[in-house]
């Protein structure tokens, strides 16, 4: 089975697919949009759902798409989890064989429909990537399922500097690779991955860019000419799609572009 770990570890430029998954998403559309994408990509990432609702566990989805031969990515933040939930989802994804996986601080919105929830917010961002860093030392018998760990960040102007110790104490604690949030301005997107490699954070860091595609706004050509832009700023290790709908389309746009790993 193809993999991220294995494309960002390989020669190839890694490509991954994001399903935007929305409240109640009937978990056969799940399914469709992953198996309609996954012979486009490396693999398919969960997000995280909105703090003001709740969705199929992360761990349950990475589940079903092993058992369809797709490499899943989870999304787990510290948001409404404490120390023993997390260990035990951390633990539950590497008895899976889940190699990969993003950790998150988690979105703060408002309660919503949630509002008897109480928020939980036991360890930071930093301590989770530990954690999970921690299970990589760790010998397991059932084979190498070490988790490949990534960290999100959004694109600010006009330097990183802002962002450059956590990035940092991140990538001590284990982190390797660095997630792009959609940015919607070109210039501040480029500016942004050249401060990363002029503090020298990609020589920790394989740095992956989230881009948005809207096939029912763009053609498929524009989209695949935006990745092929994208992959061509010096740093740029790899690309993240966010598919909201029309997924036959975006995999037809990564075909076009010619970025796929082989």
């Amino acid at each position: 089975m193809k993999t991220f770990r294995k494309a960002l570890q390989g020669t190839g430029f890694p490509i991954t697919a994001e399903l935007a998954l929305l409240e109640r998403t009937p978990l056969r559309e799940i399914l469709r949009l992953a198996g309609t994408l996954s012979e486009s990509v490396d693999a398919i990432q969960l997000g995280e759902y909105s703090a003001c609702w709740s969705g199929v566990a992360p761990l349950a989805l990475a589940s079903l798409l092993l058992r369809q031969g797709v490499d899943p990515i989870p999304a787990l933040s510290c948001r409404d989890r404490n120390r023993i939930a997390l260990q035990s989802d951390l633990l539950g994804l590497r008895a899976l064989g889940v190699s990969s996986l993003i950790l998150g601080t988690g979105s703060h919105g408002s309660p919503g429909g949630a509002e008897n929830a109480k928020p939980v917010t036991d360890v930071s961002c930093r301590d989770l990537v530990a954690m999970a860093h921690a299970m990589n030392e760790e010998e397991w018998p059932d084979g190498d399922h070490e988790f490949v760990i990534g960290s999100q960040v959004t694109a600010i102007a006009p330097s990183p500097e802002r962002n450059m110790e956590r990035l940092t104490a991140r990538a001590a604690a284990g982190a390797r690779f660095l997630q792009i949030r959609p940015c919607t301005e070109p210039n501040l997107l480029s500016d942004f991955i050249q401060g990363l490699v002029e503090a020298k954070l990609t020589w920790s860091y394989s740095v992956i860019v989230t881009l948005a595609p809207d096939p029912s706004r763009e053609s498929v050509e524009t989209c695949a000419r935006q990745m092929c832009e994208t992959a061509k700023i010096p740093g740029v290790s790899g690309i993240n799609l966010l598919v909201r709908d029309k997924p036959a389309d975006v995999a037809a746009a990564v075909e076009i572009s010619g970025l796929k790993s082989v």
